[in-house]
């Protein structure tokens, strides 16, 4: 007689719930009152530098990053650098998993699908959502999340009009839900336009990008009081910048001003032997007053010798076009809060 996989797996799960639920019922209710009463939410923030899939997306201009262009991108390596994100997030964590971990350069559905569901995420049961965005490269930033630590409401992608001399850039995620608490949590992710050209030439795309993002806030701090907001992302800034600052005119506070690092490490990135702490994570004051911790992760298997200039630097997927076995060529930024 054939078997029907799909309705055995199902009726499988069905148990499989029930027990679950049974399970808990028999659980005092002082239990889950001690367990919410203590419970702590980590974010992690990285921007994985170029986490591109080995195919090639139509209408994109990814072709430096397949197998017969220069960088030689293979299956292979492709799958080096999923392990090694995937090596790199559950590391920032000592007591489980991150709850949520807000990623920047990623470069369709397919890497988030092979990063959550095939590397050595894949136990970690997390789930995602992603922008798809007019860059012209094809890099968008993604949201991934437990289920167990965050039930989305809604979400949706966040358009950036560019400016005049200004290249079509990465929307901003918008994410909505309920965490154990009950509370109500907002969160947007962000990966803001480079200084390609020089600061000041590219501080009016960055402005851009910042005004959508504050319109956004506004309309939430139109309709409640005390708003949970959480911003994280690559802001191509540091935080005494005009963009930065315009932000926190929106009753927006850094969670990550002065974050805890090894003595050696004084940012998420370094260009040419100088540490920057371009990377941040934000919040409106109700987050802020929730902050138990923030640091930036920088374990030694991140991080390499810095020749020319002295000192460490992360360990990057290229150094130029050499291909070495690395990570990212920025740091993650976590900030561990209480409910």
């Amino acid at each position: 007689m054939k078997v029907d996989r799909r309705r055995y797996r199902k009726i499988e799960e069905g148990i499989r719930h029930m027990f679950f639920i049974f399970f808990f019922l028999l659980l005092p209710s002082s239990y889950f009152l001690s367990a919410v009463a203590q419970r702590q939410f980590t974010l992690v923030e990285l921007n994985c530098e170029n986490l591109f899939d080995y195919s090639h997306d139509e209408g994109k201009d990814d072709t430096e990053y397949l197998p017969e262009a220069t960088r030689h991108w293979t299956k292979k390596r492709y799958w080096r650098k999923l392990n090694n994100i995937a090596q790199e997030l559950l590391s920032c964590s000592d007591d489980g998993i991150p709850d949520m971990i807000a990623l920047c350069e990623v470069e369709n559905d397919s890497t988030m699908h092979d990063l959550t569901k095939r590397s050595l995420l894949r136990n970690a049961g997390y789930e995602y959502m992603m922008t798809s965005s007019p860059d012209l490269r094809g890099v968008d930033v993604a949201l991934l999340y437990s289920p167990f630590s965050f039930a989305p409401i809604s979400s949706y992608s966040i358009r950036v009009k560019p400016v005049e001399g200004m290249r079509p850039t990465r929307d901003i995620l918008y994410a909505c839900g309920h965490v154990v608490s009950g509370d109500t949590l907002h969160v947007f992710v962000v990966h803001m336009p480079s200084r390609y050209g020089g600061e000041h030439y590219s501080r009016p795309f960055r402005q851009a990008a910042a005004e959508r993002l504050c319109e956004s806030i506004d309309s939430i701090c139109a309709v409640s009081s005390q708003p949970g907001i959480l911003i994280a992302g690559d802001f191509n800034d540091d935080i005494d910048s005009p963009v930065m600052q315009e932000i926190f005119r929106h009753r927006i506070k850094s969670l990550t001003w002065q974050p805890s690092a090894p003595k050696d490490v004084r940012g998420t990135y370094r260009y040419k032997g100088h540490w920057e702490q371009i990377d941040h994570i934000l919040g409106s004051p109700y987050i802020y007053n929730k902050v138990e911790k923030a640091f930036i992760h920088a374990p030694y298997f991140l991080l390499e010798e810095e020749r020319l200039y002295g000192g460490f630097k992360p360990r990057r997927t290229y150094n130029g076009m050499r291909y070495q076995p690395g990570y990212s060529d920025h740091l993650p930024l976590v900030v561990r809060l209480s409910w």
